[in-house]
């Protein structure tokens, strides 16, 4: 395409409710438009970006053999009752009727969903493994929007529901995605880590997510200086900062130490 055709504008006053450098810089770059409280168009390089990372973590997921699939945005409310996620995720949710009075939600995730299309979909373990997965956009009502497209009301996407037979094969899928997240941060470029954490309203007794060191990192994560060990501070029985920094790592090797890190991805 020729430049004279790309519509590219750049704006010369730093937004004022932009807190983050990112944020500013993206919406300067003319990357992408506020709409409303947390919702944001994407222009035209703002979603060039976009989907250059989409179709490297397309590519690797497919490679992986995971299936691509496309779920609804809109949602039955009864799948959540089934579920009882619908008391636990409250006001995250954002419900609605149709004009026949049956109840909705926006989706902000699609557990409840993947979940239905697979009893219809495995007839026998002949049908298993299978790991499907969509980049979609979801929505959830977030009391506090903030940090531009990094804690949006609607944001891009990929989730990823494997099912197996027994827990050996679950077990094999969670290593082979594991697999494919580090390739998946390699190619992009990141600096991450791998900690363990807790997992909240998704459930499962085992979490562990993908942070990235950002100085403006909500999350606080918790490393030992001569060993692997690593956590989310949600997950220590002492949450106290100034009584962890220094103090023995749980393993036994080495002292702890605390890091600021943005969550940017977590598998279960």
């Amino acid at each position: 395409m020729k430049a004279s055709l790309y519509h590219y504008k750049t704006l010369r006053d730093t937004p004022s409710d932009a807190e983050l450098i990112s944020h500013q810089l993206m919406i300067k770059s003319n990357m992408i438009k506020p709409i409303a409280s947390g919702i944001y168009s994407w222009l035209p390089l703002g979603t060039l970006i976009l989907k250059k990372v989409e179709n490297i973590i397309r590519a690797e997921l497919s490679n992986g053999g995971c299936l691509e699939i496309i779920m609804p945005l809109v949602q039955p409310k009864d799948l959540w009752d089934l579920s009882g996620r619908s008391s636990e995720y409250g006001p995250e949710l954002l419900g609605f009727k149709d004009r026949n009075e049956r109840d909705f939600y926006l989706g902000p995730t699609h557990e409840e969903i993947v979940t239905e299309l697979a009893k219809k979909e495995v007839k026998s373990h002949k049908d298993l493994p299978v790991t499907f997965f969509q980049i979609q956009n979801k929505f959830r009502d977030e009391i506090r929007p903030r940090f531009g497209v990094m804690r949006a009301r609607e944001f891009l996407m990929k989730d990823a529901y494997s099912f197996g037979s027994d827990e050996k094969s679950m077990n094999d899928s969670y290593s082979k995605m594991k697999k494919i997240y580090k390739n998946i941060f390699d190619r992009i470029g990141l600096d991450y880590k791998i900690v363990s954490a807790d997992s909240g309203s998704i459930g499962g007794d085992k979490s562990e997510e993908f942070h990235v060191l950002a100085d403006s990192g909500e999350d606080t994560l918790v490393l030992s200086n001569e060993s692997e060990f690593a956590c989310n501070i949600e997950l220590m029985e002492e949450k106290d900062p100034k009584k962890i920094e220094g103090a023995k790592s749980p393993d036994g090797k080495g002292t702890l130490c605390l890091k600021k890190r943005n969550r940017s991805g977590s598998y279960f």
